[in-house]
């Protein structure tokens, strides 16, 4: 089993990356948080890995971090959650919201991921919450304050049409430099941004 790699990055794709590991080069499926923590090519780069067997294929998944590591091996667990499906969930919210979310129950986030219907939605509250009650708590402390005023600021900006995901970045890179930011100079600052 292949668990970890570090290598040079040859190309890079938003959901695949190819790595030069002593000159045998890994094609390795990444998620879009992932990419977005990568540095540019012919940089050294370490990836946690999950080589994923079936009878006909052999399917690497890379992650940037161990705790994306640990959901994606969660999600795979959950019945009718393939590897692919699991890195496309990874790739449409980001880890800290991702668990809270299932933590709470808040089956209208997690249906708004690309991909993810209402049963499917059921099933990763139904089968996660009580794991990710100790993941999170032990792994992954998030500041539910903060969390809430991020996600109403992100709807916002989802309902006035922006993308979801861009959204998210954007007020996440806005509570970084300023965490206790009020929700409505949050949503102003944002708009700000996205409309340069």
């Amino acid at each position: 089993m292949i668990g970890h790699l570090t290598g040079k990055i040859i190309s890079k794709k938003p959901t695949r990356i190819l790595l030069d590991v002593g000159g045998v080069g890994y094609l390795v499926n990444i998620s879009i948080s992932t990419f977005d923590k990568l540095p540019d090519n012919n940089e050294t780069v370490s990836l946690h890995t999950y080589l994923n067997v079936r009878e006909d294929v052999l399917d690497l998944y890379g992650f940037f971090t161990t705790a994306e590591k640990d959901m994606f091996e969660l999600l795979i667990s959950i019945n009718g959650v393939g590897p692919k499906l699991a890195q496309s969930i990874l790739s449409g919210i980001e880890l800290d919201e991702l668990i809270e979310a299932l933590k709470t129950g808040n089956l209208g986030r997690i249906v708004a991921i690309p991909g993810i219907g209402r049963k499917t939605g059921e099933r990763m509250i139904v089968e996660l919450k009580d794991k990710i009650g100790t993941l999170a708590s032990d792994t992954y402390p998030v500041d539910n304050l903060k969390y809430s005023v991020q996600t109403d600021a992100v709807t916002a900006l989802a309902n006035l049409g922006y993308n979801r995901k861009v959204a998210e970045r954007t007020i996440r890179s806005i509570q970084e430099s300023n965490s206790s930011i009020e929700i409505e100079e949050l949503i102003k600052s944002a708009l700000s941004i996205l409309n340069k």
